[in-house]
């Protein structure tokens, strides 16, 4: 598996694009934060960081497909992946070294944004004048919906042999469960619904924590939606 997951990795950083797609993630969201007159920290006038937490999502729809549409769809394209499948990991094993890769990549674009803390902490009249618990839990947040969103984006490179379709598939199962479910609720016919939708929609779950609080039933739905779409994973190419 470790064998497999720096395979991954170097692969990511190994051409240009990789640096390219982390490059338009922090350049896209350093714009929202810091000079969008509409979201800017600065044009806001608190020690807080919520455009932060707020548009990171959107970019991150486009963002983690990107990065996760060629681990599986790449390896059946070339040929690679039936040498993968006769080697001694198992299925699961092969599975989670690719969902570690993609999360470890999560985690170096969004490592940066602690400059964007570090900055409202001096910035800030007084000096650390900011809540510190909130963003960190705020930030844990940010990384448990981008481990989601990978394990979604893995679910979708299996479905296919080409990237691009494997991109446009993740892209529209984040959206679906992240901003679709949300959407429903506002149909007059689902009125019935709307409560349960709303529950069962990514988004909801992590407004909730963005607010800096960790709850234990927000974290259990955000690892049960994990393992859900990695045994799905699974299971996709046991069948195929």
């Amino acid at each position: 598996m470790r064998a497999l997951y720096w395979k991954e990795i170097n692969a990511f950083f190994g051409n240009l694009s990789g640096f390219l797609i982390l490059a338009v993630f922090l350049i896209s969201i350093g714009l929202m934060v810091w000079v969008f007159p509409d979201s800017s920290v600065l044009a806001y006038g608190f020690a807080d960081l919520e455009p932060l937490f707020v548009y990171t999502p959107y970019v991150f729809t486009f963002l983690i497909p990107a990065i996760t549409m060629k681990m599986i769809a790449e390896e059946r394209k070339s040929g690679t992946w039936e040498i993968l499948r006769t080697s001694p990991l198992g299925d699961l094993a092969i599975i989670l070294a690719k969902f570690l890769a993609a999360f470890t990549l999560v985690f170096i674009a969004v490592l940066p944004t602690l400059v964007y803390y570090y900055s409202i902490v001096q910035l800030g009249e007084p000096v650390g004048n900011i809540d510190h618990a909130g963003f960190f839990g705020s930030w844990i947040g940010l990384l448990l919906i981008g481990a989601v969103f990978a394990s979604i984006g893995i679910f979708a490179s299996a479905l296919t042999s080409h990237q691009i379709i494997a991109f446009i598939w993740g892209v529209f199962m984040i959206f679906l469960l992240y901003f679709g479910l949300t959407a429903l609720v506002q149909l007059q016919v689902m009125s019935s619904f709307a409560l349960l939708l709303e529950e069962l929609s990514l988004s909801y779950h992590y407004e909730s924590m963005s607010r800096g609080v960790i709850e234990a039933q927000n974290v259990a739905y955000f690892l049960s939606i994990m393992i859900l779409m990695l045994g799905l994973t699974v299971i996709l190419i046991r069948r195929k």
